[in-house]
């Protein structure tokens, strides 16, 4: 009886453990139901964080800055943007600078995905914007020779920091939901020009130096406190379209453009960003919900620190769904 109780036991042990092993391959199963075909990358400079690839299970390219010799790189050299302390160092005069990725940098980011047999498709701030994207073509060359048989797909969202972001967040939704690239691709060739973007800034002081806006427009701007309402256009550049005088002349003038050029906007996400500029903030968040309705959906967060070197302390902009740019 000793004996056979024993072998009981020892029989009960190992059901159990064929049991367990059992569910955990199920669970790999699963898992492996839901991998992902493709692999999609996101950059900083379209507002897109560390938290948002974890949730979205993205990748995130790194877009550096540099505050005198010293290059920084977003969420490669610190974990949170401490945005308050930034702008704060902006209005005290500290201009910062930005450049562009080297091909190595991007091969660093795409390789061990291709050795792993996956596509990527990248979703970047505006081609037209930034030299790092030639730097991107003699890499995606290098590696067209290594793996001929994998490919880096892209979207231009023709945009930065608010414009992308809004694009970005339809497109991650569209991957999490297991959407294929050639439907994200051709979402994308119908919905990117739809995504209208307006902006305006307190101090054109880093648009005059980075050439954003016209030396002479910055300069009346700040001298006669005439803002420049800024559009991002269809060829992916800022283009001034329009002036007010004073923050309450800038809001209602967007307010005007917003109202003629929205299509459906209550069926899609208004967007803002800022350069810590809540205040602002808060009063085109009031003039849209008055507008619009509480129900508005309207999302806002905080420019990232390399496009916000170009614009500068004090701004804000918006992105709605519109009928064109």
């Amino acid at each position: 009886m000793v004996i056979l109780s024993k072998f009981y036991k020892i029989t009960l042990f190992y059901l159990e453990k064929i049991q367990f092993y059992s569910k955990i391959d199920k669970v790999r199963g699963k898992c492996l139901l839901m991998e992902k075909e493709y692999i999609l990358f996101a950059d900083t400079d379209s507002d897109w964080t560390p938290e948002l690839c974890q949730k979205y299970d993205m990748q995130l390219i790194s877009m550096p800055y540099k505050i005198g010799d010293t290059e920084v790189r977003p969420y490669v050299d610190f974990d949170t943007f401490d945005y308050k302390t930034y702008y704060n160092e902006l209005r005290k005069g500290t201009i910062p600078t930005t450049s562009a990725l080297s091909p190595a940098n991007y091969v660093e980011y795409f390789e061990p995905f291709f050795k792993q047999g996956k596509d990527i498709l990248y979703v970047h701030f505006s081609k037209a914007m930034s030299g790092t994207f030639n730097a991107m073509s003699i890499a995606l060359r290098q590696l067209a020779e290594q793996y001929p048989d994998r490919k880096v797909y892209t979207i231009d969202t023709k945009g930065i920091t608010v414009c992308s972001y809004a694009i970005l967040l339809e497109v991650a939704q569209m991957y999490e939901q297991g959407k294929s690239i050639q439907e994200i691709m051709d979402w994308a060739a119908v919905e990117v020009d739809k995504y209208a973007t307006y902006f305006f800034v307190n101090d054109l002081t880093f648009f005059k130096r980075s050439g954003r806006v016209k030396g002479v427009a910055a300069f009346m701007g700040n001298i006669l406190g005439i803002r420049p309402i800024i559009n991002m256009n269809q060829e992916g550049t800022m283009a001034p379209i329009g002036r007010a005088r004073g923050l309450n002349g800038a809001i209602d003038k967007v307010m005007e453009i917003i109202d003629s050029l929205q299509e459906d906007i209550k069926s899609h996400r208004v967007v803002i960003a800022h350069t810590d500029i809540q205040d602002t903030v808060d009063l085109v968040v009031k003039r849209l919900k008055e507008k619009y309705g509480d129900d508005l959906n309207i999302e806002v967060h905080i420019v990232n620190p390399t496009a916000g070197a170009h614009c500068g302390p004090n701004g804000i902009g918006i992105t709605f769904h519109g009928k064109h740019r």
